[in-house]
């Protein structure tokens, strides 16, 4: 386990530690099928839209295709299932302003408030898939008040790729166990594990709907498991005075 004094940098996992993705596309999805197929449930439609982000990436994994940024693998990914709904006639410009959906994504309750705390004594900072203008887009429209922007398009590979913790250690000038990822999702932090970083496990038992499967629970002994980021704040504080 990691002594907490030696965390000097907590990097986050965004799109459902931090904010609730499923609500927002969800929101920004109801409009459009009014207008496109009103008896396609925007939710499902979200569901559908979110299940080819990890397919997507893995191409980009495995190497078959070079390095894109998600902003294009979500507009991809939009048309897969726009063609897959049967929705015709959409303009290039409206498929364009959905696919901002994933920029204008709102926060969990408790993530403005811990994140501020977090920053008092820590650097802070997204380690996402998301590309850095969808992150910044995301930070200035929620208040999410982050150091930096990391994560995927600063190194040109997604998580759970090595490289993506191993050279977020780099760039921060750490050692790795005072960099510490704070994710709900377990693969996540078992990947950051192996490259010696510090975990934390967040649970977000909606992020996916209220039939949520998986990420219920810790599946290894992380070095904190919380409700939520207020509760790691306060371990962390308690840790340090």
């Amino acid at each position: 386990m990691t002594n907490p004094t030696e965390i000097k940098a907590l990097v986050f996992d965004v799109f459902g530690t931090i904010v609730d993705w499923r609500s927002g596309v969800a929101r920004e999805a109801s409009a459009f099928l009014q207008r496109h197929a009103p008896s396609l449930d925007a939710f499902a439609f979200a569901d559908a839209w979110r299940r080819e982000y990890s397919p997507s990436m893995e191409e980009i994994r495995s190497g078959r295709r070079p390095y894109v940024r998600l902003d294009v693998l979500h507009r991809e990914n939009l048309v897969k299932v726009l063609e897959r709904s049967g929705i015709a006639g959409v303009t290039d410009a409206e498929i364009d302003e959905l696919n901002l959906a994933w920029h204008r994504l709102d926060p969990w309750p408790d993530a403005l408030g811990a994140l501020n705390r977090l920053k008092r004594r820590f650097i802070i900072a997204p380690l996402s898939n998301g590309n850095i203008r969808l992150m910044v887009d995301m930070a200035k429209r929620a208040g999410l008040p982050w150091d930096a922007i990391l994560g995927a398009e600063v190194v040109r590979a997604y998580k759970p790729s090595p490289q993506v913790y191993s050279e977020t250690v780099d760039i921060l000038g750490l050692a790795p166990a005072e960099l510490c990822l704070v994710a709900a999702h377990n693969g996540d932090l078992a990947a950051a594990r192996r490259l010696g970083l510090s975990t934390a496990f967040v649970v977000r038992p909606t992020e996916h709907g209220p039939n949520q499967k998986t990420d219920l629970k810790a599946d290894e002994a992380w070095d904190f498991v919380v409700g939520d980021l207020n509760e790691l704040a306060s371990q962390l504080d308690a840790s340090i005075d």
